[in-house]
């Protein structure tokens, strides 16, 4: 029913461009002797309008040659404000169509190049064309229009939308971590937040390092030179590509980096698991006084595993074990995890493990442990609370993995019920959100000029402000809904999608900007742009990857920093003449 609502929406957006007049004005004047005015019969008497409504004398150019065009400031303004719409669409219809295909061909591949790449398509677009319309000179005029878009859109994501999750996305935090489903604190600032895992902080380490080129291309201006910006941009282009190349084959191994460490840290939660379990069984100490394993103890614990009484621990014993310890919080395979405890143990690959093979077994998970402990007061073999310490790390480094297991399997059994028909529909919802970003991309950088025109309000804070909800407004109102489950693995997910659009921005948007900068001989002179888009990006890609757990008063630094990059914009441009 929301494809149909949109789809009706489209129509009328588009009939209602058709039906559009131009709206240039014209003087209305007396050409007949006997009307007069009362006062002089040889002037010509003018209908003077409000300025917003008023055009200039000059005609407006249509675009294509046929859509409706006007040079006034109400009538440009409407012409945004339905264009704008039509990105909207666009965005919609290819996030749409790039979750059926992921739902069908899974992560990896599409997940890797395909989303991310879709995703930022709407920017690339209307960067693209702000940039090949007409001679050098309009070029050169409206690439401010792309500029102010790919700093909007950045600056927007990390700080409105992201502190807006925050806000949505917030939970009870207990020893720093956020409880999912838990909110009972209200707007406590720093008794709720949000808490991610640890690849959403990757994500944000990645975000700050993409940021290079812009450093690459404003060598010339830092160096306050004349000479070089052209091959600085050529440099800057040839590492941004490189970048892009290298996060999409991140992003395609991702999943496969992510489930190997996964099952690592299982492994090491098992290891911790039972040595807790046999400290708590021992009836002596586990280590003698040379801090070696203590025989004593570990052949009564061994015997009270060994159900066969046969001297040996098999498979069977192992499973039971391990059942026993009731490992539910880390989603287990218990075949897994027996194959890789026999593995640890069983040096003799006879799938058995004898006594001798258990007690060195045993001394190399102390050994390990050990290298966990906090504090040098546990040395000895009087305590140990490094077991303790250990299997705390352990799980706290599995939680921070943000183990999915659970909810891939639900998602699984949904399945796809017509694949044929799904992927269909995936193409067809891909090809119609290109074509109408395609379509509409110069019509609205046209009516951003022209409404700059009218309103002499400079390109780029129409840009910069208006543009970004019109592409990105799909992206931002998903991320927000995605973050009211109030989860940390949706709040993973939330911010490693904001994290990876801003990084998407900062390589194939930057890519295609430097492209025709470069190509076209256009004059890279966007300081103070570049200036804002590094800080917030730093600052956020910092602050991101430095911690998992979020308070609520995180958010509102997040909020200062938009009106922070505007008025930052506006005094180096206007106050100290950057551009």
């Amino acid at each position: 029913m929301a494809a149909n609502y949109n789809s009706s929406l489209t129509l009328i957006a588009i009939f209602s461009l058709f039906l559009a007049t131009t709206a240039a004005g014209r003087f209305i004047t007396t050409t007949s002797p006997s009307i007069s005015d009362g006062v002089n019969n040889d002037d010509r008497s003018i209908l003077r309008l409000n300025p917003l409504f008023t055009s200039s004398p000059e005609e407006c150019e249509q675009t294509y040659g046929f859509m409706p065009c006007t040079t006034t400031a109400a009538g440009n303004l409407f012409l945004i404000v339905v264009y704008g719409y039509l990105m909207f669409l666009a965005a919609t219809y290819l996030s749409a169509g790039s979750e059926l295909l992921l739902a069908i061909l899974g992560p990896g591949l599409v997940g890797g190049l395909c989303l991310p790449a879709l995703g930022a398509l709407p920017d690339a677009m209307l960067i693209l064309v702000s940039g090949l319309s007409g001679s050098t000179e309009t070029a050169q005029d409206q690439v401010s229009v792309g500029m102010g878009l790919l700093a909007g859109s950045t600056v927007m994501l990390l700080t409105s939308i992201w502190g807006t999750c925050i806000v949505v996305g917030k939970c009870d935090l207990q020893n720093s971590v956020a409880q999912d489903n838990k909110d009972t604190k209200g707007f406590n600032l720093i008794g709720s937040g949000v808490s991610t895992d640890i690849w959403t902080s990757y994500s944000a380490m990645i975000m700050a390092v993409s940021v290079l080129p812009f450093i690459v291309v404003q060598f010339p201006q830092i160096l306050h030179s004349t000479s070089g910006r052209h091959t600085a941009v050529l440099v800057a282009l040839v590492l941004s590509v490189s970048l892009l190349i290298a996060y999409c084959l991140y992003q395609v191994y991702q999943p496969t980096l992510q489930k190997r460490h996964l099952d690592f840290a299982k492994h090491k939660h098992v290891r911790s698991r039972i040595l807790k379990y046999l400290k708590k069984r021992a009836l002596g100490r586990l280590v003698d006084s040379h801090g070696e394993p203590n025989r004593e103890v570990l052949i009564r614990l061994f015997n009270s595993i060994d159900a066969n009484q046969d001297g040996s621990l098999s498979i069977p014993e192992l499973r039971a074990l391990i059942v026993g310890m009731q490992l539910y919080e880390i989603n287990l395979n218990e075949d897994d995890a027996v194959a890789k405890v026999m593995k640890d143990f069983d040096t003799s690959e006879n799938n058995e493990v004898d006594f001798d093979e258990f007690i060195e077994g045993i001394g190399r998970w102390l050994e390990e442990a050990k290298g966990f402990k906090r504090t040098t007061s546990d040395v000895g073999p009087d305590s140990l609370k490094y077991v303790h310490d250990y299997y705390e790390e352990t799980k706290k480094e599995h939680d921070l993995l943000g183990d999915q297991t659970h909810e891939e399997d639900e998602e699984e059994e949904d399945g796809v019920d017509d694949p044929r028909r799904t992927t269909i529909k995936a193409v067809l919802l891909l090809l119609l959100g290109t074509v109408i970003a395609a379509a509409f991309a110069d019509p609205l950088v046209d009516a951003v000029g022209n409404f700059s025109a009218a309103t002499s309000i400079p390109s780029f804070f129409i840009s910069f402000i208006v543009l970004p909800f019109a592409t990105n407004s799909s992206e931002a109102v998903s991320a927000i809904i995605f973050a009211t489950r109030k989860k940390q693995r949706s709040a993973s997910l939330t911010f490693s999608e904001l994290y990876g659009a801003v990084t998407m921005n900062n390589v194939l948007c930057l890519s295609v900007f430097l492209a025709l900068v470069y190509v076209r001989g256009l004059t890279w002179d966007f300081s103070s742009e570049v200036l804002v888009i590094l800080i917030v990006c730093i600052v956020m890609g910092v602050f991101g990857s430095c911690r998992t757990t979020f308070p609520l008063w995180t958010s509102f630094l997040a909020f200062l920093l938009y009106p922070f990059s505007l008025i930052l914009v506006y005094v180096l441009d206007y106050g100290y003449g950057w551009s």
